[in-house]
């Protein structure tokens, strides 16, 4: 799996991820979405929802997500 398909997944699921209200919602999505992801890609899904879910809990933070 390249760096390209990561930031891709990770960019697409941190502008969805700012539809929710809170960081606890953010980050579940992203958690799963980073799973399903990196899973489908041959990736490990373990490291896929922690990479998802910390994107998801700080995209308010980077104002990406408001």
């Amino acid at each position: 799996m390249s760096v390209k398909h990561i930031a891709a997944a990770l960019f697409t699921f941190t502008l969805l991820a700012g539809c929710l209200d809170s960081d606890l919602e953010r980050g579940v999505a992203g958690a799963a979405a980073g799973a399903v992801i990196s899973d489908a890609t041959g990736g490990s899904a373990t490291t896929g929802a922690i990479i998802g879910g910390a994107a998801g809990v700080f995209c308010d933070d980077v104002n990406i997500c408001n």
